[in-house]
């Protein structure tokens, strides 16, 4: 069977096939040009320079080019990367497809599907459920295809259903445990919160933001479509319903220095905040923990303000939890 990836071990040699998930031109302290870059392949990613690069390099080797890489894993400043030997773009005819290089979520769509629906039959509030059925009938496609993100949690095909599922179930266990939660106005807000990321990103393969994604952001875009969806259903535009389904989007990345236009100001739209932050924070360090040696840290996490986690010698949980990426 022919190794992948993230299945060499520091100091082994690798002639292998991947993916540039991400590129950037960059100069070193000497001013000297070197492309940073990120490969990836169904198991996962690891980063590695291009040294005395140049401009014509960067446009040959761009993201979401395929290219034969030779080169040998070493770990720097607690982190693994492959010192580049050379590259070579792969191309059409050598029978290699996008799709092949694509990490997917956990769980598979259809059964994701399944359950999701099963939620939102949980929302009760007319307004709320037909606003949520009919974006989930225009994005559906995306909204089961497209990750979460870029690079920080869920950035995987299927990611974005993945996050959105994992906060059904949190918010679930907390409907079930406070009778005070408004069950219907939260499931509505989990499914609908990112769903503004279809428009946002450019899909899972070498994803990049779009400029919708650049110049409005997922929040506003997801809002827009809300209102777009109660115009065509001939909902009344001015009703608290319609009101507060708009406010949970608008504030759930809690604080204003994380890109939230309004604090949340609803029992819900707060538990919504905390779910969506506590889900990416699960998967972010349990993604570490799983490319992390049994006894040792994890490198330090850019999401979680830079702590570093450990991973224990005997942790059965962490050992058999699905792998992410």
């Amino acid at each position: 069977m022919l190794k992948r990836l993230l299945d060499y071990n520091d100091g082994e040699e690798m002639d292998i096939v991947v993916l540039i998930k991400n590129l950037q031109l960059r100069h070193n302290k000497k001013d000297n040009l070197y492309l940073a870059m990120q490969f990836g392949d169904g198991s996962g990613e690891i980063r590695g320079n291009y040294w005395d690069a140049n401009h014509q390099d960067a446009a040959t080797f761009s993201t979401g080019t395929i290219v034969e890489l030779n080169g040998k894993r070493e770990e720097y400043q607690g982190r693994p990367q492959i010192r580049i030997y050379s590259l070579r773009v792969v191309g059409p005819q050598e029978g290699y497809e996008l799709d092949q290089f694509v990490k997917s979520a956990p769980e598979p769509i259809d059964e994701m599907k399944k359950e999701i629906n099963s939620f939102l039959a949980q929302v009760q509030n007319p307004t709320w459920k037909s606003i949520v059925e009919y974006l989930l009938k225009k994005w559906g496609k995306r909204f089961y295809d497209y990750p979460a993100g870029k690079s920080n949690h869920h950035a995987v095909r299927g990611g974005l259903a993945f996050h959105t599922l994992s906060m059904l179930r949190d918010a679930k266990g907390l409907a079930d445990n406070y009778e005070q939660i408004n069950r219907s106005l939260l499931y509505a807000g989990c499914i609908v919160h990112d769903m503004g990321k279809v428009l946002e990103l450019s899909g899972p393969v070498a994803t990049q933001y779009t400029a919708e994604g650049n110049l409005v952001g997922h929040l506003v875009l997801i809002d827009e479509q809300i209102m777009l969806a109660a115009q065509d259903l001939g909902i009344d535009l001015e009703s608290e319903d319609l009101l507060l389904l708009r406010h949970m989007v608008l504030s759930h990345h809690g604080r204003f220095e994380y890109g939230s236009p309004k604090l949340p100001a609803l029992l819900e739209a707060e538990l919504l905040h905390r779910i969506d932050d506590l889900d990416a924070a699960v998967y972010a360090v349990t993604n570490a923990l799983q490319h992390t040696p049994k006894g040792e840290f994890t490198e330090s996490l850019s999401s979680q303000e830079n702590k570093r986690y450990y991973r224990p010698k005997n942790d059965p949980a962490l050992d058999h939890s699905h792998h992410l990426e």
